[in-house]
């Protein structure tokens, strides 16, 4: 078994913004529980922390990072939760804000998180065998170790793996951070191994430079090859398709399960699924929705164009005029769409529940009470919401996209055989014509919808798969022997 050390920039249960924070507290524990030997290292955003774990916080260990030519103060916190012990890189000036990212320093920011890694893992005696990176936050460090820190002799074995949650983000900045941040030459950069459009990209240095790179479904790793999902890095990821790979994300289904979940009026179970009809009617009476016995078509997401919150809005008018349906929405994002769900509420008062709010019990209530769970994203690189609605028996109804193309088999009425509904071409008339065709499989053939959510519910997307198949690379990693 393998010593691991999971560097992010977020990890739940003390942080989460999206799917990565989910993953940073999943994945560790699937691995741990494998086997493995796994410690995770994420910033101490101290205004963000939990005060329930708070007072379990010890002080490992401190010294200085130079960020440029100036000493930076860096804490090395611990804790152990669920067997898992984290590290928390301390310093006030970069994470002691009110949010984890969006700042105008970012890059100054995780330039000294990576470099606290570097330095961190010699004074914790933690040497480990992978260091497993995840996203732009952490992608330098293989160049790192290669260019800053080739002389600790203790980091020569070390292999890399960078995952890619989202190609969109890329960590681009002015190539004088070589000098002012790192404090290391420019020959990778004129060579064009972490250059792009004139500046220096983290993520593009960490495909280049990491021993291995993964995406979070097999999907999205072939989808990023090409101009349409590639963010202009295609290209590179090309160049570089020989160590990249998509292993899909799991969920954890003791905390999703409608057997046990206590945020819902009935619980319930695959093999008698008929309670679900009192999380319906809970979750109508939440919204402000009639009782109607019509079908639920429901969104869960940031409401932005990445998520193809565009294209429902489009589709939703025709939709609701020629059917007898139910949408409920919730979410926060692009104003401007926030609005225009709002609108519709207006428009449509027994028919659409614009909940413009984040609220992880309605989120809970909706899994279990609405009967399909829509997610039109443009691209989706792997997408949790999708398998945690079909653990509820909730059918998805997807853009066959990156993981969503990966964990959803469309409706096959001439068989039965299915697990929700897909479309392919990203027009508001064809997602139009999909939710109809869901509506009236409902409406029309019980038998049906009943075999389309056992199908569903008989799924296993839990973490135990996804963590084999991260083992399986780690093995091959420490193998073969690469070097950079």
């Amino acid at each position: 078994m393998s010593k691991i050390l999971f560097a992010a920039a977020e990890a739940a249960p003390f942080y989460k913004t999206g799917g990565l924070g989910d993953v940073s507290l999943a994945l560790p524990r699937a691995l741990a529980a494998a086997g493995e030997t796994v410690r995770v290292v994420i910033p101490y955003y101290e205004q963000q922390f939990p005060d329930k774990y708070r007072g379990q916080l010890a002080d490992d260990t401190h010294f200085t990072v130079y960020v440029g030519g100036q000493a930076k103060y860096c804490g090395i916190k611990t804790l152990t939760v669920a067997g898992i012990q984290y590290y928390f890189i301390d310093n006030r000036d970069y994470f002691n804000r009110e949010g984890l990212y969006g700042y105008w320093d970012d890059g100054e920011r995780f330039a000294f998180f990576q470099m606290a890694i570097c330095e961190m893992m010699e004074r914790v005696a933690y040497i480990p065998d992978v260091l497993h990176l995840n996203d732009w936050h952490t992608a330098f460090i293989p160049v790192l170790l290669q260019e800053k820190y080739y002389w600790v002799e203790a980091y020569q074995s070390i292999k890399t793996l960078l995952t890619i949650h989202n190609m969109q983000f890329q960590g681009n900045y002015d190539p004088v951070i070589l000098d002012s941040l790192f404090q290391m030459g420019w020959q990778k950069f004129i060579d064009g191994s972490i250059e792009f459009d004139g500046q220096v990209n983290f993520l593009k240095a960490g495909i280049v430079f990491a021993n291995a790179v993964n995406t979070v479904s097999p999907t999205y790793a072939k989808e990023i090859q090409t101009p349409a999902f590639g963010e202009r890095l295609d290209g590179v990821l090309r160049d570089y398709s020989w160590k990249l790979s998509g292993i899909m994300n799991g969920i954890d289904t003791e905390l999703y399960d409608p057997a046990t979940d206590s945020a819902l009026t009935a619980n319930y179970t695959a093999a008698d699924v008929t309670p679900k009809m009192l999380d319906k009617r809970a979750l109508q009476q939440a919204v402000g929705l009639p009782t109607a016995e019509v079908p639920v078509l429901a969104v869960v997401s940031r409401l932005t164009h990445q998520k193809g919150m565009d294209v429902l809005l489009d589709s939703l008018d025709d939709f609701l005029q020629h059917n007898d349906a139910q949408i409920v929405v919730l979410g926060t994002g692009e104003p401007v769409l926030e609005d225009a769900f709002k609108i519709f509420q207006a428009a449509y008062p027994t028919k659409v529940a614009a909940q413009i709010k984040f609220d992880v019990q309605l989120a809970q209530q909706i899994y279990a009470g609405a009967d399909i769970f829509m997610m039109p994203s443009a691209f989706e690189p792997s997408g949790l919401s999708q398998m945690m609605a079909m653990h509820y028996g909730t059918l998805p109804l997807v853009h066959a996209v990156g993981g969503l193309k990966d964990t959803v088999i469309p409706y096959d009425k001439n068989t039965g055989a299915g697990t929700g509904f897909a479309f392919d071409d990203y027009q508001p008339a064809v997602l139009r014509k999909m939710m109809t065709l869901a509506t009236t499989v409902y409406q029309d053939d019980q038998v049906a919808w009943q075999q389309l959510q056992q199908q569903a519910m008989a799924i296993d997307f839990g973490w135990e798969k996804s963590a084999a198949k991260y083992q399986a690379c780690y093995e091959d990693l420490l193998d073969t022997g690469v070097q950079f």
